[in-house]
């Protein structure tokens, strides 16, 4: 049993909660984090962990991080290739005979059907599984988001897979407190609440609004990465890696326009608006959303975008089964957060 393992991205939403469940649930485990930063709770709140100064950009520092390990989790900026590429040269650089294992962040954005306009704003009846699906999502064009790092990983796989096993998790839109000390909750809800300025306050939806969404509780996501970690601190255990350790960790899926409902009624019930009921938007109205962001179409991935997925590969392997609350049961104290009443 080797539990050297190196993490990026511990002050974000996943890799903070991560983190803090590897620690909480073995603390006999070695950890290295890579911080920028270091928050100024962390060595009390962490006391035996390890911190390495750097960022992303820095080869040197990411590789001979990675060749002390003998897991590498990477948490990190899911499309910076110079960072799995150094991660990947450093696990490569071990003298172990034993194999070393890589377990990336990546995204359902991959299969999602954003960048063309056929099922934008109503239902796409595709539901992707990792199982079932892997050849077509293993070779996703070149202009799906995530794609170029997912590549670089599935390559090296394919050529060291004697001595590199990687897994890539794709976890959904994500809910629920985080348990880091930095970033402690999702994207989704803070940009809808602000773009709902945009369309006088209301909830929105775009077409029918039927265009669905998996998500998952990040307690949910928690105990699939939990159960992928220790397959490779046990030397790769029951977990499937390569081209096939691939997995989704989806719990449910809900319709944008039954997002946009449930969030009316929460904020009229605490008095954040007057009029509960959803308004229907353009798509040229998306296309003005969140333009500070660095993603082309991230307005109509978020918000008119259908991203449907199947947790098989981990259900088949760990029998995982979601026990969080769902979506609508959390959604009110998310809300309330996001909103700072709460």
């Amino acid at each position: 049993m080797d539990s050297k393992i190196f993490m990026t991205g511990t002050t974000g939403y996943i890799g903070g909660t991560l983190l803090d469940t590897l620690v909480t649930n073995h603390p006999e485990y070695t950890i290295t984090v890579l911080l920028r930063t270091v928050p100024s709770n962390f060595p009390a709140r962490y006391p035996n962990v390890k911190i390495v100064r750097g960022d992303y950009d820095n080869f040197k520092v990411l590789s001979n991080a990675a060749s002390e390990a003998s897991i590498v989790i990477h948490s990190g900026d899911s499309d910076h290739e110079p960072s799995i590429n150094a991660l990947i040269a450093g696990l490569l650089r071990r003298p172990s005979s034993a194999p070393s294992f890589l377990i990336h962040l990546s995204g359902t954005a991959v299969v999602s059907d954003f960048l063309t306009p056929t099922h934008l704003g109503r239902l796409n009846p595709k539901t992707w599984s990792d199982t079932i699906d892997i050849d077509t999502i293993v070779s996703r064009p070149d202009s799906a988001p995530h794609r170029n790092v997912d590549k670089i990983i599935q390559a090296a796989a394919a050529a060291y897979g004697d001595k590199l096993k990687t897994a890539i998790i794709c976890p959904p839109d994500i809910y629920g407190a985080g348990r880091g000390l930095g970033r402690t909750r999702s994207v989704f809800l803070p940009m809808y609440l602000k773009e709902m300025e945009s369309v006088g306050g209301r909830p929105f939806y775009v077409g029918e609004g039927g265009n669905m969404r998996s998500w998952v509780h990040m307690e949910d996501l928690m105990e699939l990465y939990l159960r992928l970690v220790e397959a490779a601190v046990e030397g790769g255990s029951n977990a499937t890696w390569g081209k096939e350790g691939y997995y989704f960790a989806a719990s449910q899926e809900h319709s944008q326009r039954s997002v946009a409902q449930a969030v009316g009624k929460i904020l009229e019930k605490h008095g954040f608006i007057e009029n509960k009921e959803p308004v229907k938007i353009e798509l040229e109205q998306v296309d003005e959303m969140l333009k500070e962001i660095p993603f082309p179409g991230v307005g109509r991935y978020l918000f008119a975008s259908n991203s449907r997925t199947r947790a098989d590969r981990a259900k088949g392997l760990f029998g995982y089964e979601p026990k969080a609350p769902t979506l609508f049961e959390a959604l009110e104290e998310d809300l309330l957060v996001a909103k700072g009443g709460k």
